[in-house]
C-alpha cells in the first residue's frame, strides 16, 4: 500500500498541518493547494509544503487527518 503524506511545516520544523491519503490524485490536489496557501512572506521565512510517500499507517503522523 502507497500513502501519500502532505505536510505544512513551519520554519522551526513543526507541522502545520498533515493530511495522508491513499488516492495519488486527491494527494497532489491537496500539495497543490498546501502550496499555494502559503505567502510568500511564509516561503521567504522558511515555510515548506512537502509532499511523501509512506507504506503503512503507522508511518503516518497521528495529528494527520486520514483520508481513505
Amino acid at each position: 500500500m502507497t500513502i501519500w503524506v502532505n505536510e505544512q511545516v513551519d520554519p522551526c520544523g513543526l507541522m502545520y498541518a498533515c493530511i495522508a491519503c491513499c488516492d495519488e490524485t486527491q494527494a497532489q490536489e491537496c500539495h497543490e493547494s498546501f502550496e499555494a496557501d502559503l505567502t510568500e512572506t511564509q516561503k521567504q521565512a522558511g515555510w515548506v509544503a512537502r509532499m511523501r510517500l509512506v507504506q503503512s499507517w503507522d508511518e503516518v503522523p497521528v495529528n494527520s487527518l486520514k483520508l481513505d
